[in-house]
């Protein structure tokens, strides 16, 4: 109770006084006003309204339902909308922790692990920052979250034992089945708002056909697997079928740059900044001013050139490209070729050092970017003396962020050290936060936010180190 009112506190600090919104936001909100208006999935173009399927429909639905039950436009329903998000990050608090508690075993470990993982959860401050944006955020953290639960519950056994080498038994066959279908649903779910979250089966049915496997029970597993495709495809079929009936077109999912119908994609331009870019603050100077907004060559890094001739020759496309802030089919070829005389002459640079780089940025960081703080520590003494509120802050959430990351790298080692059962659960989760870690090395704007579906893995691992050894097999 009183970590659930913490929680609420924390929320309703960043609703009441942090509140942001971000460039989807206003997207977000075009689409869900005309799908309510006017029962049209699309936003105008060319003065015409449109259908389009350029995002997924989870969250328009959510703000869509919130403007119809306020009767408030969209400006009008922030606080609604943020409200309702508190309300759903709560409960992902209680999700968490029950994954935590599967995770811990039967007996007093399960209650001391719950609690602890209800605390972690309810003052992350990352998670309940995004309660007070208008993104999908909320959403994917919560149905990822249980349908990792779910997945874990596959493979973990319910009451462990103490034989080492029985680590990865099945549950019973109804509460089996009755899992692989709610993990599907939630998937199915997740993906309406993210339309990467197919990565959560992708990640989680090659443990679980393993444990399958192990068990003597193959046939079962590939059978609740089965079901939990249909139950995902289930989900994602009303949007399938609109998108064949109104676009004439076979998308289960988001376009994979996420484009206007008829808008060039700079995939040149994306190969250029693959072989240099990976700090946020690079993609607000650079790749999100395409089009919209001249780009300063100085505020390219260094990192981006490997001569001056190179960067006078991209120098030359930006003042082409700044007289009329539209960006040509030739100049992308110009930066796709630049791009691809980068990745020739140093290719470990572009397929290894910069994906390493967004990895550290993706994980440790401060997550400021919807609050409003600039980031700056360095110099030391003149941002102390100039800045000292901007500098705490960013040191203070960089630290929280460090702190809950080695409490998950100890927790999962202490929970591999003295519950073998659970070793299933930690692969499976191990193996969603790295495919997921390295999908996100691969997309044009590696933003962290993306890796927040990851924290209730961190969080839920993170709270097996309040475990007690001496009672981790407690009947």
């Amino acid at each position: 109770m009183f970590a659930m009112l913490a929680g609420l506190a924390l929320r309703l600090l960043f609703v009441l006084r942090y509140a942001s919104g971000a460039g989807d936001t206003k997207l977000y909100e075009e689409l869900a006003s005309n799908w309510l208006h006017h029962r049209v999935y699309g936003i105008p173009l060319d003065g015409v309204l449109t259908p389009v399927d350029i995002r997924m429909p989870g969250y328009p639905a959510y703000l869509a339902l919130v403007q119809a039950v306020t009767g408030k436009s969209a400006a009008d329903s922030h606080l609604w909308v943020m409200l309702g998000q508190v309300a759903f990050d709560l409960a992902t608090c209680m999700v968490i922790a029950a994954l935590a508690a599967r995770l811990a075993g039967r007996g007093q470990n399960s209650t001391r692990v719950f609690v602890a993982a209800l605390w972690l959860a309810a003052l992350c401050p990352f998670t309940a920052n995004y309660t007070a944006v208008p993104l999908t955020e909320t959403f994917a953290i919560l149905f990822t979250a249980l349908a990792l639960t779910s997945f874990v519950a596959l493979v973990v056994p319910e009451y462990p034992t103490r034989d080492f080498l029985e680590w990865a038994k099945l549950p019973r066959r109804s509460d089996f089945i009755k899992n692989a279908a709610f993990a599907g649903v939630c998937v199915g779910l997740a993906t309406l708002f993210r339309p990467e979250s197919p990565l959560l089966m992708v990640a989680c049915v090659p443990l679980v056909l393993w444990v399958a496997i192990r068990n003597g029970r193959l046939a079962r597993g590939i059978r609740a697997l089965g079901l939990a495709l249909v139950a995902l495809l289930l989900v994602l079929l009303p949007w399938t079928l609109r998108n064949a009936i109104t676009l004439h077109e076979f998308q289960p999912l988001g376009p994979r740059y996420a484009n206007m119908p008829g808008e060039l994609v700079a995939k040149g331009f994306m190969e250029w900044e693959r072989t240099w870019l990976y700090r946020l603050r690079e993609v607000f100077q650079v790749s999100w001013k395409l089009n919209d907004e001249a780009i300063n060559i100085d505020d390219i890094p260094d990192r981006a050139f490997d001569s001056p001739q190179e960067r006078q020759h991209v120098a030359a496309i930006l003042e082409q490209y700044n007289s009329d802030m539209t960006f040509t089919a030739e100049e992308d070829a110009q930066f796709g070729e630049i791009g691809r005389a980068r990745t020739a002459r140093h290719p470990l640079r572009t397929w290894v050092t910069v994906p390493l780089q967004r990895v550290l940025t993706l994980w440790f960081t401060p997550r400021i970017e919807q609050l409003p703080f600039e980031g700056n520590v360095f110099p030391l003494a003149e941002t102390w003396e100039t800045d000292r509120a901007d500098m705490l802050a960013t040191v203070g959430l960089f630290a929280i962020n460090i702190i809950y990351v080695l409490l998950a790298l100890a927790g999962a080692g202490k929970t591999w050290r003295n519950l073998p059962e659970a070793r299933a659960g930690l692969l499976l989760l191990g193996a969603f936060v790295l495919l997921r870690t390295v999908f996100l090395t691969t997309i044009e704007t590696p933003e962290p936010r993306y890796v927040l579906v990851c924290y209730p893995i961190v969080i839920a691992v993170a709270a097996q180190v309040f475990a007690q050894r001496n009672s981790i097999f407690e009947r």
